[in-house]
């Protein structure tokens, strides 16, 4: 490449207009029709030509890490939601992203470095004036649960530059460059933080709060979820999270028609079921929990889940009651 090009592209990188463009290898991805840059649906260029991805039913290969992995190539930060738009065809769908295009951390989807976008560059932030406030913002901002910890050097020893932008958030708001700020003078380590993937876990549907199809939260949106290891262990730990007692039934329940789903990685059993590995699924099977139930006094309810089977006993029929 000659030298006047490639100080033409450099130019244009560092302004910000070369941002809409991904290359992954040979690949190429951009965002289309959402309200900015960093937001909207994906395409591919194929061909010198740029295509709608497709993602095949049979094989749902967007993943939030590879998605998340586009959003900082485009220069648009970290991911903070993505949904599958369905097609005129049964079998495929089209891959909607909404990325954050003001700050990023750089390690994980919800925990890493942080860094911010300021006059069309990536900036690290000084950790010594990064507080509690500051990180409840950042982690509303990306979807993520509330802040767990800020320990800059759990991800790396990385300098913070020599003038830092120092944030000033009261934390309600709703992003971090709508804080007040000031640019300061520091010598310090860049700020990092870890937001919880998953705050939040509810059972909806039943006879009560302790009661029906398992909801969870992650990066800022509830849904159902799909697993593999769904047994009375699995149940028990929800329970207890949710302080509903005891498991009382777990079963997978099927419906008609699909819809996106967090699915649960194989190797989550429910021991800690808020550190599991999470995906996108796109199934018409969710998880069903009763719990025992708990009143505000502390002790603890017993609802009978009754299923009647017919039995013949002496030409009775037995009712039969399953905890």
């Amino acid at each position: 490449m000659d030298h006047p090009t490639l100080m033409l592209l450099v130019t244009l990188c560092s302004s910000g207009l070369c941002a809409e463009l991904h290359s992954a290898g040979s690949e190429e991805f951009r965002l289309v029709g959402g309200a900015s840059r960093c937001t909207g649906r994906l395409e591919r260029k194929v061909l010198e030509e740029w295509k709608e991805e497709f993602e095949d039913y049979d094989n749902l290969s967007w993943t939030l890490q590879r998605v998340d992995d586009v959003c900082k190539s485009l220069n648009c930060g970290s991911v903070v939601s993505m949904r599958r738009i369905e097609t005129s065809s049964r079998f495929e769908f089209n891959v909607e992203i909404n990325c954050s295009d003001s700050i990023r951390l750089v390690n994980h989807l919800c925990s890493g470095r942080l860094e911010v976008m300021l006059n069309g560059s990536w900036s690290s932030v000084n950790e010594d004036d990064f507080d509690q406030q500051d990180a409840e913002v950042v982690c509303r901002e990306l979807g993520c649960g509330p802040p767990s910890g800020l320990q800059g050097a759990l991800y790396g020893e990385t300098e913070a530059p020599e003038w830092s932008r120092e944030f000033l958030c009261e934390g309600h708001e709703s992003a971090l460059l709508k804080c007040r700020s000031s640019v300061q003078k520091y010598s310090g380590k860049a700020a990092g933080l870890t937001c919880s993937d998953s705050g939040n876990i509810r059972l909806v549907g039943g006879d009560h709060r302790c009661a029906g199809t398992l909801k969870m939260k992650y990066k800022g949106e509830w849904r159902s979820v799909h697993g593999y290891n769904i047994n009375m262990e699995f149940a028990e730990s929800v329970c207890e999270l949710m302080d509903c007692g005891s498991p009382i039934t777990v079963r997978e329940r099927r419906q008609d028609s699909r819809e996106d789903v967090w699915g649960l990685d194989d190797s989550c059993d429910g021991s800690n079921l808020m550190e599991c590995q999470k995906y996108i699924a796109y199934n018409r099977v969710f998880i069903e929990i009763t719990c025992s139930g708990k009143n505000i006094d502390g002790s603890f309810n017993v609802f009978l889940q009754v299923r009647t089977v017919s039995l013949i006993q002496q030409n009775n029929v037995v009712p039969v009651f399953s905890l």
